[in-house]
């Protein structure tokens, strides 16, 4: 199963999860034949596993990550391939969690004679799919933050320098996060101060959406995610404050306009751009900033998944920003948490990630009357 989540990771397969197969001997235990879910509307892992097998894949045993599927999509159920195949056991990593299909593929595989086992190495499988299960289960995109900050949690110096903070190394890493996602999301702010491509460009893949989160519709023409907009996706969230003529202007150039409520300081409502972004299909965003927005989407409680690189500089207590903005928790019992934080070297710097974990707040007990 482990293998199986190994290969489940390739692949670009939004809005669908990321699945892995892998077909064994039953009685030596050698691997016949892998796959995984290459995209969207292509064959999903088991199939293209079982036509690799051909006819070895009669009485093998198949481990997949994710329960087969037995309902028509843009495939034909999963389930029926098995079937016909042959299989004799049938290994599932994690139960199918989408509330808007017919599940059923276990029972299906077990009416057919098949033996099946499921909860096998389920740690790995739940986080391969973790993405997709929150985006199916809860109607919004999954949600990470990146964020790239001194020792001192400060993003750029008293008068503004922030090239480098981090290594080469730890930049290189963040154009594969932005690979692994299906949108990359900044603050205005950022736009203005730096003018950033938000493009892959450290290595081969494809580019994420651009989402720009702007309540008061500022970009322009001359920024160059606008100037670039026919050849790379981007849309910029904003409220009904917004000029039309503004409006106008950018869906000219091929910018997407997504309007979202205000929220009492007047802010883009974060958690309705998300809904609004999972409605177009959209799995995952990253978001890199500014700290105004990293600052909201913590308070907002809305952080799936934090990355932190910490770069091995000290900027000092009057240099800009720090790395977010926000009131933060009062108790430290009520401050939000990473789930199993995973920590490794990129160059010279540290780099955290993990799934937040945000505690109850406590509620006061009442006065005696």
């Amino acid at each position: 199963m482990q293998r199986a989540a190994c290969v489940g990771q390739g692949g670009d397969p939004s809005p669908n999860p990321h699945v892995g197969c892998v077909i064994v001997d039953t009685e030596s235990g050698e691997v016949i034949a892998e796959g995984h879910h290459q995209a969207a509307g292509k064959a999903h892992a088991e199939v293209q596993a079982l036509e690799a097998a051909g006819a070895r894949a009669k009485g093998a045993t198949v481990y997949v990550t994710l329960e087969p599927c037995n309902h028509h999509g843009r495939t034909a159920p999963c389930v029926d391939a098995l079937i016909r195949a042959g299989v004799s056991r049938v290994v599932v990593g994690s139960l199918d969690p989408n509330p808007h299909v017919e599940g059923g593929g276990v029972e299906r595989l077990r009416a057919a004679g098949i033996q099946v086992d499921t909860g096998v190495g389920e740690r790995e499988t739940s986080e391969l799919i973790e993405p997709w299960r929150r985006y199916i289960t809860r109607g919004r995109s999954f949600l990470s933050l990146k964020l790239a900050m001194s020792l001192d949690g400060r993003i750029a110096s008293r008068t503004g320098a922030s090239k480098w903070i981090t290594s080469a190394e730890s930049r290189a890493y963040s154009h594969k996060l932005r690979a692994n996602h299906d949108a990359v999301m900044v603050g205005i702010k950022t736009v203005l101060a730096d003018d950033p491509r938000l493009t892959v460009r450290a290595l081969e893949a494809r580019n994420p959406i651009r989402v720009i989160v702007d309540s008061k519709l500022r970009l322009s023409s001359d920024f160059r995610v606008v100037k670039t907009s026919r050849d790379v996706q981007t849309c910029v969230i904003t409220t009904d404050v917004a000029d039309r003529q503004q409006v106008a202007l950018l869906e000219r150039h091929g910018v997407a306009v997504i309007v979202v409520p205000r929220t009492a300081d007047d802010r883009c409502d974060m958690r309705a751009a998300l809904a609004e972004l999972a409605k177009r299909e959209v799995v995952s965003v990253l978001c890199e900033g500014g700290s105004e927005l990293a600052g909201s989407l913590l308070a907002g409680r809305l952080v799936d998944r934090l990355h932190a690189f910490i770069g091995p500089v000290l900027l000092g207590p009057r240099a800009l920003a720090g790395a977010t903005d926000w009131a933060g928790p009062g108790p430290l019992e009520e401050a939000p948490r990473l789930v199993d934080p995973r920590w490794e070297l990129h160059g010279t710097d540290a780099y955290v990630t993990g799934t937040v974990h945000y505690p109850e707040p406590k509620v006061a007990p009442a006065e005696p009357e």
